[in-house]
Parts: structure tokens; sequence; C-alpha cells
């Protein structure tokens, strides 16, 4: 449950010269994926104050206001120099106008593409601004001589990072971030941040885990005391592990044999919203994703891309109607490069018509390519309930790809001696169920087992493919409903599901804390996330019971069967 406290900003040294504003919420501030865990925010601003004033990233339009008040009590606006963006997007127009209206005499600092993403924001095409391209140094005065690193990938191509050699602060934007509020700065006990670090991660960083290790690799020859992220705890504590951590989830992402090559532009930044949810879906399947922003990319890297892969997503808004230039180009490099033995995926966003998707699902199912997933079509801003339907959309599209390669394998190598033994473990059959929000789900599950007396807890362990994963994050509550010999309910929840479909339609049912409770099951148990761990491709999840109840005295728990270890 999120602290009803009001929207506030810290202001704390965190080197010679360099102070953070934390601009702080409790509550959950956009529909976008990698908020999804629902923990809060900050916003992290830098100011510099030597010779020359510098601020670094100043934050989005919820914050506006408190940022200005706080900054203006701590600096006279006209003497600053300078503003550092990391990235551009439209969400922080309005501070960055509100900044020029009180500090006429400012020079933007930013990238190639952030200087167009920013005069498209700021609609103007005459602003000052210093374009940093790798090889430049900006002296603000007392050994403050600020270097800039480019870090562009498919989300942010105008990603730019900036260090301090005084400080040894890296400004690292959208990299090494979480999303969480509360009063800790630094990252003391950095280990509690562990699963929050990875969930963004895996929202924003794996879909283009070779941009991501080429930054680090940029990073590797640098003095680095701290990572001044652009959200959550700053990283002094845990520098060495979480950048570890990054090689390691990079690695994970790379070292998977299949690939999906997901091209998509966006006007808005609701396309790209979309294209992140679907990323998330198949990524987490264990599926690699070459993300491409079609706007910024070279067409050999997209021919590339679909010669490699073994499906392919593509996205577009509707501008005027239309489908633009950039998408359309993709297109045409698709339908001359893929076989149409390839498995595709369409969807978009749009203000009123949306013919975009249209063409693109027209234009591929007539060169007879099968689609992974309902084309998507999204009106405007995505919410909570169409990031999820994205994100399923994404798993459903991995599990297809991985149901084709397996049933290859399988043909040609049989059940070894040792998943033919481990199989043999019997676990009770159970339906496993959560709500949030608006979002309502649920999975049938075998291997849950009681792991403690004191509290009374149980593992269960989650697939990582599974719809059911996020809302199995630490303090989230679900329901544990055990079935009773018989195929009813089973059969109800083994059918394949649409992204989005009710999964309870037909079932006799009353929403419990945190889930849904079968009327027909055994039992049910309403449970509470404790803990999490990584194993394999599973997640191991350890829950507290907080109350449940037989609902049916005479029944007989319900068991699965297997043959094969590599099978549920």
């Amino acid at each position: 449950m999120l602290i009803n406290k009001p929207r506030d900003v810290q202001i704390i040294p965190i080197g010679t010269n360099t102070v953070v504003l934390r601009s702080r919420s409790w509550t959950r501030l956009r529909f976008e994926i990698e908020y999804a865990l629902a923990k809060g925010t900050t916003a992290n601003s830098f100011i510099i104050q030597s010779d020359k004033i510098a601020i670094i990233d100043p934050p989005g339009e919820t914050f506006t206001r408190i940022y200005l008040d706080a900054l203006q009590d701590r600096i006279n606006p006209k003497s600053i120099d300078y503003i550092i963006l990391g990235h551009v997007n439209p969400n922080r127009s309005a501070t960055l106008k509100a900044l020029r209206e009180i500090a006429p005499q400012i020079t933007f600092v930013c990238s190639n593409p952030g200087a167009k993403n920013l005069k498209a924001a700021l609609e103007n095409d005459d602003l000052p601004i210093l374009i940093m391209r790798g090889d430049e140094t900006l002296d603000l005065g007392k050994g403050h001589h600020l270097q800039f690193i480019p870090t562009p990938n498919p989300r942010y191509p105008d990603q730019l990072c900036t260090y301090d050699p005084q400080t040894e602060i890296l400004f690292s934007d959208k990299l090494f971030g979480s999303h969480l509020c509360g009063d800790q700065v630094f990252d003391e006990g950095w280990e509690v941040f562990t699963e929050d670090r990875r969930y963004y991660f895996d929202c924003l960083m794996a879909p283009h885990p070779r941009q991501v290790e080429t930054a680090l690799d940029k990073f590797a020859n640098l003095q680095i005391r701290l990572y001044a992220t652009g959200h959550g705890p700053l990283v002094r504590y845990g520098l060495q592990e979480l950048t570890h951590s990054y090689r390691e989830w990079i690695k994970q992402q790379t070292n998977s044999e299949l690939s999906v090559a997901l091209i998509y532009a966006s006007a808005y930044g609701n396309t790209a919203t979309l294209s992140q949810a679907i990323a998330h879906g198949i990524t987490k399947s264990g599926v690699r994703v070459e993300s491409i922003n079609c706007e910024f990319a070279d067409p050999e890297e997209i021919k590339s891309a679909i010669e490699k892969c073994a499906g392919f997503v593509i996205g577009s808004p509707t501008l005027g109607g239309h489908a633009p230039t950039p998408v359309q180009t993709a297109l045409g490099i698709v339908l001359s490069t893929a076989t149409n033995n390839k498995l595709a995926g369409v969807f978009g966003s749009f203000g009123w018509s949306g013919e975009a998707v249209d063409l693109l699902e027209g234009k591929l199912k007539d060169a007879g390519f099968r689609f992974g997933f309902e084309p998507i079509r999204v009106k405007f801003k995505p919410n909570d309930v169409t990031l999820q339907n994205c994100e399923e959309a994404g798993t459903d599209f991995a599990q297809a790809l991985k149901r084709v390669t397996k049933k290859s394998l399988v043909a040609k190598q049989p059940a070894t001696n040792v998943e033919q033994a481990v199989g043999r473990i019997v676990g009770s059959l159970c339906v496993v169920t959560a709500i949030q929000g608006e979002i309502k789900t649920g999975m049938l599950a075998s291997w849950v087992t009681q792991a403690s007396f004191n509290p009374p807890g149980l593992t269960i362990a989650v697939a990582k493919d599974r719809a059911m994963e996020n809302l199995t994050h630490t303090s989230n509550p679900f329901i544990v409903n055990i079935l009773a010999e018989g195929r009813e309910i089973r059969k109800h929840f083994m059918k394949v599901y649409e992204p989005g479909q009710d999964r309870f339609k037909g079932l006799d049912i009353t929403e419990g804390n945190g889930g849904v409770i079968l009327n027909g099951a055994l039992a049910y148990l309403e449970c509470t996330v404790q803990s999490r761990m990584e194993v394999g491709d599973h997640w191991l999840v350890y829950a507290t019971v907080n109350n449940g109840k037989v609902l049916n005295q005479d029944g007989i728990t319900a068991v699965h069967h297997r043959k094969s270890a590599s099978v549920y």
C-alpha cells in the first residue's frame, strides 16, 4: 500500500559544488510499464554550482511547480548558465518552458538527436543549444570539466550521460535507475533494491542489450564513485555489484538463440510505450528482442535484424491518416527480406482513425504472414490494462516461437532419464489469482509447497513468461486456490487465453484480499509476497499466509502427475 504523502523535494549535497534535487511522489505517476510496481518515484535533478552554474535533467511536468520553487530557494535563476539534458521527451517541455521564462539566458546542452527533439518540444527553432557528440567538454570552472558520453538506444536515441572528473560522478540518466520513493538518497543496504532495479532493467534496458553493453564499455575506463541516476536512490554502495548485474542481465538476453525484431516509430511517445510493453513480454519469456526505432535506424540495420530473427513485430502511429515515411520504408524492407514462415505482429496508437495499423496488417496478410497476436490498436495514451494486454501479447508471441522450436527438439530428443525421474515429483494442483487495480488474472500451478510453520508460509515457482509474474513482486497479495479432484476448474485454466481475456468468465467466484477465490475449490489461502529469488527460467516466490479456509471438507486434493521434467 502506497503512503499518501504530498509531493516534495529533497536537496542534498552529493559532491564538491554539487547537489541533488529529488522531486518525490509516493503515487504512481504515469501509465508506463516501468512504473508498474507502483512504489512511487523520484525524479532526480542535479546542480553543479561553480564559476558557472549547470542544471542537469530537470523533471517532468508532474513536478514543475515544486521543483521551480525549490530551485529558486537555492539559487538565483538569472545565474544559471546551462541546462544539460540526458534525454528529451514531451513530458519535460512544461518544466523547460517555465525555466526559460525565469532564466532566458540559459543555454541547453544535449546530443544532436536531443536538439531536434528539444526544438520540437519547445516549438522553437532558435534555441541556444550546445550539441555534444562525445569528444567535447564543458568547463564550469574550479576543476569541473564535464565530459559527455552519448549512449543512444532505440527507446532513447538522444540519451547523453555526463561525467565530472572533479567529483567522479557519472550522471547516468536512464541507466541504473529504479522507480521507488522514500527518504533514502543513497543505496545503503543496496541488496534491498535489487528486485526494483532488475524490474526497471527488464522494462527499459532488456529490449536493447547491445546498446546498453556498449554504454557500459564506454564507462569502463572512467573513475566513478557514484551513479547519479535519473530515478530512485543514487548508486554509491552497490555500484560495482549493480554494474556486474547489468553485465549478467545483458548476457541472459544476448545468449538466447531466438530473437524477435521489434520495429517501430513513435510520434508522441505512445507507440514507443506500447513497444516497450510488448518487448517486456517477449524478453521475460527468454527470447531476445532486437528493438529498432526506424526513425533513426539505417536500412541495413533493419534488413540484418529481419534476416536473423525468428519473428518480427512492427508498430506505427497514424499521422494524417497514414503511417509515417520511416515505417513505410521499414515495411518495404520487411516485405522484400522476410520469408513468410516468420511469425509477424502489428500494433500502433492513434488519435482518431488508426489507418496505419490497418495498412501494416493488410500488407503482411497479403504477403502470407501468420500473426502471433491480434493486431493491437490503441486510441490516445495507453492505460494499465492496455499495457498488460500488450505484455501478454508479447509473451504469447515468444511462446509461439518457442513451441515451434521445442516441438522440433522433442521430436529429435525424447525425455532423458533425469527428466523422467524429476517429472515424478508430485505437487498439489492449484489456481493462483491476483488483482491489481483493474488487472485481474490467474494461472494453473502445481509447483506450490509449504515453506515455513511460523509464520505459515509457502513457495511458488512462477515462470518468467506467465502473466501472473508481474503481480508477484515483494509486498503484492495473491490467493492460492487449492483444487479438489475433478477436471472442471482444471480444464478451464488449461485453455489458451487471448491477451486481456477474462480468465474467470463462467466460474463461481468471490473477490478476496488481493485475488479471486474460486468457490468450487477445495480451499483457499490469502498470501503476501515476502521475497523472490531468480531460479533459471522461473522466479521462486516466498509468501506468508494471512488467511484461508477449507471450502469442501469432503474433497481430496488434486495432484499433478508428469512423465517428464521438461514440461508442466
